[in-house]
């Protein structure tokens, strides 16, 4: 394999030892309707000898994912039915997603935004779409924090992303600039100090949101790289996936959770799998993931407790899965949003 170039097609999976000959007809489907990107620093953390391996099973492409069950959705945690202007999420009341590119450095074979997301997703916002996300957030002052997402959008130039963080800094109201990614995990060598100036230019609070599931990830070099951005002062939190096959036992979830501590990443969300189509095989049952969650509970520091929450689908926000927050009746659940409107959970078709 060359360590030194992302593997894209299903024909480089093959040449690098990740996809079986008799799979490649099956995997070349599957790439037609979702993107696929390894990075050379996941690629080389794989397994070829374990045909369970956790890194694989988050990147390389599975005839499972042509399964689509009924309860699957295109938008699964509905972005469209809060997204005012093109790029804008805006669920809550204080804060909103800005989503200005939609590509990835790689692409989780669980991601919640698939259908949006990849070479032949929404694409990078116009010049002119931008223009429009900006004004929205200028014209709303309740708006304290916004979140860049997509798409990840550690992969933008430092050019672009000191543009984008100085028209923020020219919105007096908006006190917090988040950034949710996989980079320094998976392209640990992006984050050098042209990017850490840009996250840093506008006179705001810069939080780094680092997506993680497995403590494999957490290597050496990227490591290095958090290290990088907390020693320049950017605050760094964890969301992580509870996912079948990668994570659902209590000694990777507590590895993972120590790991992001002794790196100075606060754990933050744990999310249950989003109802996204052709990913029930990473789904474990909410039962399954509160039993996990609660034995973390006295074997772990506090430190390095995560909140398990389950982003209720419709658009509708997230659930904290507490006992206090759901119910379970005749095999369904019922679970609160922070208006105080219930949903039951799966939804039905």
């Amino acid at each position: 394999m060359n360590d030194l170039r992302p593997l894209r097609t299903p024909a480089e999976l093959a040449e690098a030892g990740l996809v079986a000959p008799e799979e490649l007809a099956g995997i070349e489907v599957v790439a037609e309707r979702y993107a696929v990107a390894i990075s050379p620093a996941m690629g080389s953390l794989i397994d070829r000898n374990d045909p369970n391996d956790p890194i694989a099973r988050q990147f390389v492409p599975n005839e499972g994912e042509l399964t689509i069950t009924p309860e699957e959705r295109a938008d699964p945690i509905g972005d469209l039915a809060h997204s005012p202007v093109e790029g804008i999420v805006h669920r809550y009341p204080d804060r909103v997603l800005l989503k200005a590119v939609h590509v990835c450095p790689v692409y989780c074979r669980f991601c919640f935004r698939r259908e949006m997301v990849g070479p032949q997703g929404l694409g990078t916002l116009s010049p002119e779409a931008m223009d429009k996300a900006f004004a929205y957030i200028a014209d709303h002052p309740e708006i304290w924090e916004v979140i860049l997402t997509g798409g990840d959008p550690l992969v933008l130039s430092p050019r672009r992303l000191t543009e984008i963080m100085q028209r923020l800094s020219a919105i007096d109201h908006v006190k917090i600039v988040r950034f949710h990614t996989r980079v320094p995990v998976v392209e640990p060598e992006r984050i050098d100090e042209a990017l850490i100036a840009a996250l840093k230019c506008s006179g705001k609070t810069a939080y780094v949101a680092l997506h993680a599931n497995h403590p494999r990830e957490l290597t050496p070099d990227a490591r290095a790289a958090c290290a990088r951005l907390v020693d320049s002062g950017i605050v760094m939190i964890s969301q992580s996936v509870l996912l079948r096959g990668v994570n659902d036992d209590p000694d990777t979830l507590a590895a993972l959770m120590r790991a992001f501590v002794e790196n100075r990443i606060k754990p933050y969300y744990l999310h249950h799998p989003d109802l996204a189509p052709g990913t029930s095989h990473f789904r474990l049952s909410i039962e399954e993931g509160r039993a996990l969650v609660a034995g973390l509970r006295g074997r772990i520091s506090g430190l390095c407790q995560p909140t398990y929450i389950l982003d209720i689908p419709g658009g509708h926000g997230k659930a904290v899965l507490g006992p206090d927050a759901i119910r379970v009746s005749g095999g369904c659940h019922t679970v609160s949003d922070f208006r105080g409107g219930e949903h039951v959970y799966p939804p039905s078709e």
